[in-house]
């Protein structure tokens, strides 16, 4: 599934080519992705850009007349194509430009979403959710205050969209093997000292991860249809079995919160 760093790249893939440009049509080749498209997302026709933003996994089209809110789900990726490039099976969704380009989004799985926020509200779903990481917002003062009671293992908890939002389970696995940090620890046995390192691994990894244009598992291609190279970075994950890069001894896998979690027991307490 695309995570924060894979949806960021994909923001700063699409914009250059969409800001300022207008939207001549909207085309839906199927009435349901997760949710059913609204129609209402037809009022953004005739529209120009003003931005593309992204909060938490969501990338934001906002005109004057309101926002498009699209997911890419488990398999969604966008591409700018030439208008009369030829649809293929996956092809769902077409934003149409004035100067000839489209905006295409596929989705074999159809997990993702094509959702509509008028201009000057917030959609539900992204009402209270944490802090984007990358900002100032989250701070170890901050993730230290909110775990003070919590008992749930610290993967999870960082890995909550209520506490910090786009922490997926690729970047939480590499953030606490590069912080020492055992991932079923519970929340409100992590130090002070070891948010500190925490936050700052995490704001780390996910920095390395957009530059290197994502991770590149099964479906996630840059908007230019080049792969992400995060991939050959990773420590941990995906390597159970294989020799920890620190101290050699050979790297564990178990289920937590239903995630599949890689961690060095002799590195990690």
């Amino acid at each position: 599934m695309p995570e924060l760093p894979e949806v960021e790249v994909s923001r700063m893939g699409i914009s250059p080519h969409l800001i300022g440009q207008t939207i001549q049509t909207l085309t839906f080749r199927t009435p349901k992705l997760r949710w059913d498209i609204p129609l209402e997302l037809k009022q953004l026709e005739g529209q120009d850009i003003r931005n593309i933003s992204r909060r938490a996994k969501y990338l934001l089209i906002e005109t004057d007349a309101g926002t498009a809110i699209v997911h890419l789900g488990m398999s969604g990726s966008l591409r700018v194509l030439d208008a009369d490039f030829p649809s293929a099976k996956h092809d769902h969704v077409d934003l149409k430009l004035a100067n000839g380009k489209v905006l295409r989004y596929n989705d074999p799985r159809r997990f993702g979403a094509w959702l509509f926020s008028p201009i000057g509200e917030s959609h539900a779903l992204l009402e209270n959710i944490g802090p984007e990481p990358l900002t100032e917002d989250f701070s170890s003062v901050y993730i230290a205050e909110r775990a003070k009671t919590k008992r749930v293992a610290v993967k999870q908890f960082i890995m909550d969209n209520k506490v910090v939002v786009g922490v997926g389970n690729i970047y939480a696995n590499e953030a606490l093997f590069s912080a020492r940090i055992h991932p079923q620890r519970p929340a409100n046995k992590v130090t002070s000292k070891e948010w500190d390192l925490l936050v700052t691994e995490i704001k780390q990894v996910l920095a390395t991860a957009i530059k290197l244009g994502g991770t590149t598992l099964k479906d996630f291609a840059q908007a230019d249809g080049k792969p992400g190279y995060f991939a050959q970075e990773l420590l941990v994950y995906g390597k159970a079995g294989e020799p920890c890069p620190e101290c050699g001894e050979a790297l564990q896998e178990q289920k937590i919160g239903q995630r599949n979690t890689f961690f060095c027991e002799e590195c990690q307490k």
